[in-house]
């Protein structure tokens, strides 16, 4: 199965998305973000960064790189999409996801090993984990903070639209704890944690990420 992983300039963990990916059993295909096309890819992550230097707001110019509108108009046909912090917030201001991330309230970079319970097992990137099952991997972000409309946030709560939830107290503010959400069709995922760099015991804190990228190829094995 090959899994693009879009590099945009300011990118810092595309390599360790690509790495993931290969780790998990897929095979890792870089896209560039002046890319016109996404080169027959099976899915797709956005990786965590700095893209543009996360000027006028992070994420705000990424989403009108050349490649997201392959990617915007993939996503709403059911290509699986992973945004992973940068990309998380890529995909709000992408309207792919609602609500936004805003600064930490405690206004200070986060970096520390998270404390995460899995809420919905039902995505294309959750399958392999169990809805309740707790896990570990590191968070780090100064914009991390989730934040939606009390209506936004009763729906993705009705919906199980929540994917992951903050334990061990809350570390930017983001509402309800959440620390990822899906889309209705549970395709699109963006997570402020990051996986790709709990996917082996040598150099993470726990192989626990690792379920996130082995979801996906599942999930794609299954439908061929």
């Amino acid at each position: 199965m090959r899994i693009g992983v879009v590099t945009f300039p300011g990118s810092l963990d595309d390599r360790d998305a690509a790495r993931a990916v290969r780790i998990a059993g897929g095979e890792a295909v870089a896209l560039w973000h002046g890319d016109a096309d996404l080169a027959g890819v099976d899915a797709v992550v956005l990786p965590g960064g700095f893209s543009y230097g996360d000027y006028l707001r992070c994420g705000a110019i990424a989403r009108f790189a050349p490649i997201m509108g392959p990617i915007i108009e993939a996503a709403e046909k059911g290509l699986p999409v992973l945004g992973i912090c940068n990309g998380f917030q890529i995909l709000c201001e992408s309207h792919l996801l609602p609500g936004a991330l805003v600064r930490n309230d405690r206004r200070k970079f986060v970096c520390r090993d998270q404390r995460l319970r899995v809420e919905s097992d039902s995505t294309a990137w959750t399958s392999a984990y169990s809805a309740g099952q707790e896990i570990v991997v590191p968070l780090k972000n100064g914009e991390g903070g989730y934040v939606a409309d009390e209506d936004t946030l009763d729906r993705l709560e009705g919906e199980g639209r929540v994917v992951v939830r903050y334990l061990g107290g809350n570390p930017n503010g983001s509402y309800r704890d959440i620390a990822g959400i899906t889309n209705a069709a549970g395709n699109v995922v963006g997570l402020m944690p990051h996986p790709e760099h709990a996917v082996e015991t040598l150099c993470g804190p726990t192989s626990d990420g690792l379920g996130f990228f082995a979801s996906v190829l599942g999930r794609l094995a299954a439908a061929r």
